[in-house]
């Protein structure tokens, strides 16, 4: 049984006549993660680059093992395309889908697949950022990012979506024309955990800006581009918002310490085993 195919130019010209789920799977190109129940690779049709995103069913167990934890598991890429949805009509750049489909009932069992167009000539904020410490930005180009993510930000948690993979590297900055404070584009990417609702809990909220704000701990901010941040996304007088937010902003602080420590410990084993080149085994 299909729940949901949709298909779009050129993958509806190419794939007439053919199984969606079986065109999907044969996809061939640089595969990117491969897991049981899940495989992402970028292929090239007719000379352009997509991002394609399987999903064959994570199992009863790791359901289970998801609900026992108070997680919701994400059962396939439904969750990923409603996201890019809602994030284009509340106005957030983001992926556009070329291809999409799920099948099947049972949820431990259904099969869907995702495709996005590849965005290029890009680069993520994680690594335009990162010589900033020593190589700091014209101060323009600054600010005019500052307030984009505030404001990206803002729009998708007051759409009633949460990231919770709410980091620099999943902002891309659009290369063309070179990234100047009147021809800025972002767009947000990675959207398989995110979670939406009506409305935002504020739980999930703090969650993904103390994800930001420790993401962008290394990268030179100073106090005036903190607070540029918050006067944006909290779209008031700044004076207003730090008395009303002081308890969020104090405990961003913490929650970016432990992030930081969790990071640590989480890759000082990789950093161990490097080889003489410096590549370090399980790096991101």
């Amino acid at each position: 049984m299909i729940d949901a195919v949709v298909l779009h130019p050129p993958f509806d010209r190419l794939w007439a006549g053919r199984d969606p789920f079986e065109a999907a799977e044969s996809l061939r190109g640089q595969v990117f993660r491969e897991l049981d129940g899940r495989r992402t690779l970028r292929a090239e049709i007719g000379g352009r680059g997509y991002f394609v995103k399987i999903h064959r069913g994570i199992g009863w167990g790791e359901i289970l093992k998801n609900l026992a934890s108070l997680r919701l598991p994400v059962l396939g890429a439904r969750n990923e395309w409603r996201a890019i949805a809602r994030l284009a009509a509340l106005g957030v750049d983001t992926m556009r889908v070329a291809a999409r489909g799920e099948r099947g009932a049972n949820p431990a069992r259904r099969r869907s697949f995702i495709i996005t167009e590849e965005l290029t000539p890009v680069i993520s904020l994680e690594d335009f950022c990162r010589d900033w410490p020593h190589a700091p930005p014209a101060p323009p180009l600054k600010r005019a990012l500052i307030a984009r993510v505030a404001e990206m930000a803002r729009r998708m948690h007051g759409g009633g979506v949460n990231h919770r993979d709410f980091y620099l590297c999943h902002f891309l900055l659009h290369l063309a024309p070179p990234p100047s404070p009147a021809a800025l584009r972002l767009s947000l990417i990675d959207l398989h955990r995110a979670q939406i609702r009506a409305r935002t809990p504020r739980r999930w909220r703090d969650k993904d800006l103390a994800g930001l704000y420790f993401s962008a701990c290394g990268i030179g901010l100073t106090r005036r581009d903190l607070l540029r941040f918050i006067r944006v996304y909290f779209d008031g007088p700044l004076r207003d918002v730090l008395a009303r937010e002081a308890a969020l902003l104090a405990w961003l602080g913490r929650e970016a310490a432990r992030l930081e420590t969790r990071y640590r410990r989480k890759f000082a084993p990789a950093a161990a085993t490097a080889n003489g080149d410096g590549e370090r085994e399980g790096a991101r």
